[in-house]
């Protein structure tokens, strides 16, 4: 009886392809950009990918768009639950584009025999999250799948936005100089929803970070307006994924001083347990940014302010060399951009 042939791991779809980091960028540069441009062949990306888009053709108004999937096993976990999570999601992709969002679809993925009261709950959970964050559930679609074909429940989510006066905001823009500014503890979100795995099931009090951080933008770009150059949210690949993608896409090096960056220490105890970078650990509800020098000041000021910004921190500086690569001052050593993902489906 012949043995079947070894399968080529190259030419498969992996759990890391949807991770946020190295595989993910090759997936998008090598296959689905060159396929969905019509360019017919793998190669870097023309221009930056950013969490949003300008719609074409919007006029001054400039409105904004942005689409994500969520997966989250399990659907509830301290903090949030992948209703919640999605609107979220959604909503500050928009708002890293210096943007107010206004409008979400929602996109249900059920699986059949999924019991009505999660379906009931998490709807619930969508809504009040939406009616939280100001912004109007408009349309959407469901459907049905048999049993086994999807893990209870998925959702799509695209917000709609315009962006705020003065803000243009990109992963291009940041400038040798720069402050790099996050808004709060990192490591919350994916630590809280590894925490109530059975497989990874470790006694602790952690919630997800998970919220809208529209309010906390416009404070910042009512402080320091055009000086705030890059807004990202490190979510999937954590802080160290939007750090890379930032220093590549403005051709930048970014140095950031371990110290300064907030870890809680019940965060930093899974982590140590559970052998994970922090700086790769999903986040749901913190942002990075980078400002102009003279602004730094007064954008932290403001953000400290404002609800979601409380205990913001200067983390560190852009200078011009090397380009594209991200250190950190402590044991000085070269932060990687991810591969994939350490564990699956924390959003």
């Amino acid at each position: 009886m012949e043995c079947p042939p070894p399968v080529d791991e190259t030419d498969l779809v992996l759990l890391g392809h949807g991770a946020g980091g190295r595989l993910s960028a090759e997936l998008l540069d090598d296959l689905l950009l060159p396929a969905l441009s019509g360019t017919g062949g793998p190669g870097r990306r023309a221009v930056p990918l950013e969490d949003a888009a300008v719609l074409p053709a919007t006029g001054a108004a400039e409105l904004l768009a942005s689409t994500d999937c969520f997966v989250a096993s399990p659907l509830f976990f301290p903090g949030g639950d992948i209703g919640s999570l999605a609107v979220h999601g959604s909503v500050n992709d928009v708002a890293m584009m210096g943007g107010r969002p206004t409008a979400l679809a929602v996109a249900l993925i059920l699986e059949e025999g999924l019991p009505l009261k999660i379906l009931d709950r998490v709807a619930r959970s969508v809504g009040t999250a939406a009616r939280d964050a100001g912004v109007a559930v408009v349309t959407g679609d469901t459907q049905v799948v048999n049993r086994g074909a999807a893990d209870q429940m998925f959702i799509t989510t695209t917000a709609f936005g315009t962006r705020l006066p003065g803000m243009r905001t990109s992963a291009a823009y940041a400038q040798p100089g720069d402050t790099v500014l996050l808004s709060g503890p990192i490591g919350l979100h994916g630590t809280a929803v590894l925490s109530t795995r059975e497989v990874h099931g470790f006694e602790s009090e952690i919630a997800s970070d998970t919220r809208p951080l529209h309010h906390l933008v416009r404070a910042m770009g009512a402080a320091g307006g055009a000086a705030v150059h890059v807004l990202r949210d490190p979510s999937r690949g954590g802080l160290a994924t939007s750090l890379n993608e930032i220093a590549r896409d403005s051709a930048v090096s970014v140095e950031i001083e371990e110290a300064a960056i907030p870890v809680p220490e019940a965060v930093a105890t899974a982590c140590d347990l559970l052998g994970l970078d922090v700086l790769q650990v999903a986040n749901a509800g913190c942002l990075v940014a980078f400002v102009a020098a003279p602004q730094a000041e007064a954008v932290l000021a403001a953000m400290r302010a404002t609800p979601g910004g409380e205990a913001a921190v200067a983390i560190g500086r852009v200078r011009d060399w090397p380009a594209g690569q991200v250190t950190m001052v402590a044991v000085r050593h070269v932060v990687e951009m991810p591969t994939g993902e350490q564990f699956p489906r924390i959003c």
